[in-house]
């Protein structure tokens, strides 16, 4: 089983217009109110692609009710801790560009955090678990808890994190990372400008206990090397780009579809790429034309 920890959900609310005028009132073109959260979209484009998972994480209220019932009516498995509080709701406007408001995360104490970790004791070495987007600041050292358990439980995992939970992640040895270029600046505190930077960089992460690195970038597509891999480049296909929110969910989604089926690390790649570019040439996740489009130029 495939199973997604979202440490964040939301209600991600989608408005489109022709122009944005602060001050003003704004008239949206089209809306689209969507469960959020990276792990929750690698979730969705999954089911998308036939594949079962689990979505799990924190939510609360009646926000986070809607995010459970929406993922109940697209039948998607979830299996939530419910905390107090509100599950946050981000806002991103569409306009000729892409602007987000993204709300604060639920609180979260340790107790609840540790009902999670219990969760974990029910997975087994043949499942695969996706940590996607932000870590919340908590007062304990939660993160490495996380990953403590999941090792123990000899369990393939991937991280789709930042920052210096990027960096923490890496003595567990994950199977996967994939920042994309800036996280990826970001955690190592460096700059990257040439193709040989985005190597260096990348070996770094290997040298340090990853498996195998992805970097997005974008539309430019995206590199991977691992510790048994040589590097590999992938190019999207062509398309017209409306959005780019959860096109790096997308590739993460598409590369544990054919990897499973397959187990070839560049098909693997190769497909994340295609379904993250299917995203980006629709609005919101890929729309199932836009993947079975995807899927038959592989």
């Amino acid at each position: 089983m495939i199973y997604t920890i979202t440490f964040s959900p939301s209600i991600d609310y989608s408005v489109f217009l022709n122009n944005f005028e602060i001050g003003k009132i704004n008239r949206t073109k089209k809306q689209i109110i969507t469960p959020g959260g990276k792990g929750i979209n690698v979730s969705l484009i999954l089911a998308k692609l036939g594949v079962n998972s689990v979505a799990t994480g924190f939510i609360g209220g009646f926000t986070g009710k809607y995010v459970k019932h929406e993922l109940n009516s697209l039948g998607v498995a979830n299996d939530f801790v419910e905390v107090e509080g509100m599950t946050r709701i981000n806002v991103k406007i569409n306009t000729d560009e892409e602007t987000a408001i993204n709300g604060n995360g639920i609180k979260v104490d340790k107790l609840s955090f540790m009902r999670l970790i219990e969760k974990i004791n029910d997975y087994d070495s043949d499942d695969i678990v996706v940590i996607s987007g932000s870590v919340p600041r908590y007062d304990f050292d939660a993160f490495d808890l996380l990953l403590e358990e999941i090792n123990r439980k000899n369990i393939k995992f991937m991280v789709d994190v930042t920052g210096k939970n990027l960096i923490t992640s890496l003595k567990y040895h994950p199977f996967i990372v994939k920042p994309n270029k800036a996280e990826l600046e970001e955690s190592l505190g460096i700059k990257i400008k040439t193709n040989e930077d985005l190597l260096k960089a990348s070996k770094e992460l290997l040298d340090q206990g990853a498996e195998n690195v992805i970097i997005s970038l974008g539309a430019d597509g995206a590199f991977m090397i691992g510790k048994k891999l040589k590097p590999i480049y992938v190019k999207p296909y062509e398309g017209v780009a409306i959005s780019s929110v959860g096109a790096g969910d997308s590739l993460l989604a598409g590369f544990i579809y054919e990897y499973l089926k397959t187990k070839d690390m560049a098909k693997a790649l190769k497909c994340g790429v295609y379904v993250g570019a299917a995203t980006v040439y629709s609005d919101g996740l890929a729309t199932e034309d836009e993947l079975e489009k995807a899927l038959e130029k592989l």
